[in-house]
């Protein structure tokens, strides 16, 4: 494959839902192109704005917080595991998720996760809820105040 051909094909798939730079990289380091030739497709992706790692960060973080369930650690790991630097997105994660839409969001999950546990006691409840939350990228600041568990019970 050309450069002309793999840069057409690459506008196609950025076209088609966001992407970031390691996603292409990695097509490109699939397709088996020089290095020189790589650099001067993604820089053409960024310059005609098919790749814009704060637009895609926006698009990962409400994603993965509206659809997944996602918490804010969870989604910060995700995003370093696409090689996104986190003074990118970390200020993205309080602009893009409303902290009062946060918590509400975090109370239901544990609501509705409380309803299908089987435990012997509230302590052994609270543990698995934690767990559960934690598990999910929530921090646990947030889901002390979203379970009202003062530190005195831990």
């Amino acid at each position: 494959m050309d450069a002309k051909e793999a840069l057409s094909r690459l506008s196609a798939y950025c076209s088609a839902a966001e992407r970031c730079r390691a996603d292409v990289e990695e097509k490109l380091l699939r397709w088996g192109l020089e290095p020189k030739v790589r650099e001067s497709i993604v820089l053409a992706l960024e310059k005609d704005r098919f790749l814009d790692e704060e637009r895609y960060c926006r698009a990962f973080i409400r994603d993965k917080y509206l659809f997944a369930r996602w918490g804010k650690v969870k989604i910060g790991q995700a995003l370093r595991l696409k090689r996104i630097a986190s003074d990118m997105y970390a200020p993205l994660l309080d602009e893009v998720i409303e902290e009062d839409a946060y918590l509400s969001g975090l109370r239901t999950l544990l609501a509705s996760k409380r309803k299908g546990i089987r435990a012997s006691g509230r302590r052994e409840v609270e543990a698995k809820l934690i767990r559960f939350a934690l598990g999910r990228g929530f921090e646990m600041d947030d889901i002390r105040r979203c379970m009202d568990i003062s530190e005195e019970n831990e």
